[in-house]
């Protein structure tokens, strides 16, 4: 089948192993259309290309860049025209501007392409115009949709839309390159316990929660905390460790590229997401998780959004803003490195069986095939 994506989100290298998995399966004929970079708060993300045997990554112009709800592609009629696809995938959520322009310009195409796009909203959010307008189009006209957590598929149903819906994560790990250390088994490891967060440094990610919990850890236990990603939030955080008389036991690592994350994690002891809901945002996966479990770290989530689902039995939850409950999961992992070395065997067994590049783009071809036999 001839199939052309476009996504933005597959600039990073690390992202495209899943496209990679997809165009080893019979039949498949992928082209991928990206930009040359995105840009968003963490700043401009060039196209990396990393991982591109098997299909063809083409790059395109992009309109309105960081932009989310505005941005489209100039050529993308072009692309159209030129690779004639069988499916046309839009990896994008259905109140985008790109998202109407790939679905209007399908509808006209000949042969027209069975149409999907992708959503992670978990979240009933209202639009004004013209986005509501947009949005209708795009739900109206689509043949399928894929939406990365549960929440989204039930959002979907609420807005109205009727067709087709597969509850898909937009991307999974490869798990020869986010693999356990070779070291020893925390039973042998002696010295500083490593506390990490990977991630946007925005108040609803809750490093403050993370902060507070970890500055009540007794002071005569040798441990750090770092923080890995970048935002707004960092300058408010440096002064809250101050404030909590940790700051020298806290790291502000700032952004890590992609394909340095796998050795970034397997320096950490724990990864923990403290994820807050907010009545505009939660948490709609957490891809850090399954990247840390497939290291053979062990994982802390909140219980904001998917969380709870994606870790399952393979780490520790407590309540999302629970200062104390945090502590206590901090504590215990600290100093239990039974209770790490089974967390780390259930995690990186949980994403072998769920969250892997290979299942996820089976998964992905099983709805281009479903949407063919329609």
């Amino acid at each position: 089948m001839r199939v052309l994506m476009i996504s933005k989100a597959c600039v990073t290298g690390v992202y495209q192993t899943k496209l990679e998995a997809l165009a080893r399966l019979p039949g498949m004929a992928l082209t991928v259309a990206v930009p040359p970079s995105w840009r968003d708060e963490r700043g401009d993300i060039r196209l990396e290309r990393v991982h591109t045997e098997g299909y063809e990554l083409v790059e395109t112009p992009i309109a309105l860049n960081g932009h989310f709800h505005l941005h489209f592609y100039p050529h993308l009629g072009e692309l159209i025209r030129r690779f004639r696809p069988q499916v046309l995938h839009i990896d994008e959520e259905p109140y985008n501007l790109a998202t109407f322009q790939a679905l209007w310009l399908g509808q006209r195409a000949r042969p027209r392409p069975r149409t999907v796009f992708f959503t992670w909203q978990n979240l009933d959010r209202r639009y004004p115009p013209p986005f509501r307008w947009v949005e209708r189009y795009n739900l109206c006209h689509a043949d399928h949709a894929l939406a990365g957590n549960r929440e989204a598929k039930a959002v979907l149903r609420a807005k109205g839309y009727a067709g087709p819906v597969a509850v898909i994560p937009q991307f999974g790990v490869d798990p020869a390159v986010f693999s356990p250390a070779e070291k020893p088994c925390p039973e042998e490891k002696r010295g500083t316990f490593v506390i990490g967060y990977v991630g946007r440094l925005v108040e609803e990610k809750g490093v403050g929660t993370l902060l507070r919990a970890a500055a009540r850890l007794a002071v005569e236990n040798d441990w750090r905390l770092h923080l890995v990603g970048g935002g707004p939030q960092e300058r408010s955080l440096q002064q809250l460790a101050s404030q909590l008389n940790i700051v020298e036991r806290v790291r502000f690592e700032g952004q890590v590229a992609s394909t340095k994350m796998p050795a970034r994690l397997r320096g950490l002891d724990i990864l923990v997401l403290p994820s807050l809901t907010r009545p505009n945002w939660k948490e709609q996966f957490g891809r850090v998780l399954i990247e840390a479990m497939a290291c053979g770290v062990p994982v802390v989530g909140s219980d904001s959004g998917e969380i709870p689902h994606v870790i399952g039995d393979a780490g520790l939850l407590f309540p999302e803003g629970d200062i104390q409950t945090l502590h206590n999961r901090l504590a215990r992992l600290m100093t239990n490195p039974g209770l790490r070395t089974e967390l780390s065997a259930r995690g990186r067994a949980r994403v072998l069986a769920h969250y892997t590049q290979a299942r996820i783009a089976e998964a992905t071809c099983a709805v281009y095939e479903q949407m063919l036999a329609l």
